[in-house]
């Protein structure tokens, strides 16, 4: 309730708006560091992270999560059976764990049992994502799902009946709810912010994400509204180039005053379930090179001090990503916060602009514009 009252909006007047805080963990990434296990752990569980972006289809390889840290809660059911989700606008799907899973990685997470909701609608429909390390299989249902006071009655999502691998055994949460466009839905599930639109559950046919800095608290998706608090030095607004992901287009990228990719052009993917910036293999090389990083990416510490901005110039406007923003420490390490990825599209290169880029901005995602804002913190 503490952290209700002191997020609470400022200025904003009475309405449909609804504020989910977030929570920042340690990262499986850390953890495992700090287990002496990071490195066995990476041999064994080789992934791609360009899948997740092929078009209609529905692969979202979760090795990204590694280092994700920001988690909410919502609930399903009457009464409300509690998960905690990743609030991913990189996929579309809402899925937990379910009483019918056996797998270790359901064992250790709250599972969701539709034997003990009332509302529960059940389906003969199936639900099948493939990830990099495995995949996650299920059947569809519909219940009333409750994000931070929003009831969305007779959701459509998926009860998990096998997770393999143990990627997800180590994750501090036990689902993914996606907010990116229904043409992405595995299973043609339409996804829980396009039901509260429909139902007129939001004020604004829109929701926005602030990701705290370092150990800062206060983190949010806020569904509904802007708040104007995190808004006072402008919004940029920039039209999406694909109502798939939440895809933008950017002119080119720099290292300082420096053009080092994207020179002719390339695509972008503004998504909350990547924490790193995932970077085209030969731009991630020359990046490495000009910021005198190791071929496994750690950094001196120290070098922070004189390292240039990353800055994307998107829509006509620069973005900038300052080093203490890209660069990650860990128990006395640092490492840059860049992965290197190589998807083909029609349009050229592309990008993901993960929460290394979004804890620097206000990030508004409008589905009514069809647009994304982007203003700076």
């Amino acid at each position: 309730m503490k952290l209700l009252l002191l997020l609470a909006l400022v200025g904003l007047a009475q309405g449909l708006v609804t504020r989910v805080p977030l929570r920042k963990m340690k990262s499986l990434r850390q953890r495992l560091r700090e287990q002496g296990l990071l490195e066995s752990y990476l041999e064994q569980h080789p992934y791609n992270l360009a899948a997740k972006y092929f078009p209609g289809i529905a692969v979202e390889p979760l090795e990204n999560y590694m280092d994700d840290e920001y988690f909410g809660t919502i609930s399903i059911g009457t009464p409300p059976q509690e998960f905690t989700v990743v609030f991913d606008t990189g996929s579309s799907n809402l899925w937990v764990p379910s009483v019918f899973c056996s797998s270790p990685a359901c064992r250790n997470h709250n599972r969701f049992n539709p034997a003990e909701s009332s509302t529960f609608l059940s389906t003969n429909d199936t639900l099948f994502i493939a990830y990099g390390t495995g995949s996650m299989t299920g059947v569809l249902g519909y219940d009333t799902v409750d994000v931070a006071g929003i009831n969305v009655r007779n959701q459509i999502f998926g009860l998990a009946e096998t997770e393999p691998g143990d990627f997800f055994y180590y994750t501090p949460f036990d689902g993914i709810l996606g907010l990116a466009f229904p043409s992405i839905a595995s299973s043609g599930a339409t996804p829980v912010f396009d039901n509260m639109m429909m139902e007129n559950l939001v004020d604004r046919n829109l929701f926005s994400v602030y990701l705290s800095r370092d150990d800062q608290g206060g983190s949010f998706v806020l569904f509904g509204a802007i708040d104007p608090y995190y808004t006072t030095r402008g919004i940029s607004w920039i039209p999406l180039s694909a109502e798939t992901y939440w895809q933008i287009s950017m002119e080119s990228v720099s290292v300082g005053r420096t053009p080092v990719a994207c020179s002719s052009g390339c695509q972008a993917i503004v998504d909350t379930g990547t924490t790193l910036l995932a970077v085209p293999i030969r731009a991630f090389r020359t990046l490495m090179r000009r910021l005198g990083a190791s071929s496994s990416g750690e950094i001196s510490c120290e070098a922070i001090r004189s390292l240039p901005s990353l800055i994307f110039h998107i829509n006509g406007k620069e973005f900038p990503v300052p080093p203490r923003a890209y660069v990650l420490r860990s128990n006395g390490y640092c490492s840059l916060g860049l992965q290197g990825m190589d998807v083909p599209t029609e349009e050229g290169e592309l990008w993901i602009l993960g929460d290394v880029f979004i804890r620097e901005y206000y990030v508004i995602f409008d589905r009514a514009n069809n647009k994304v804002g982007l203003s700076r913190l």
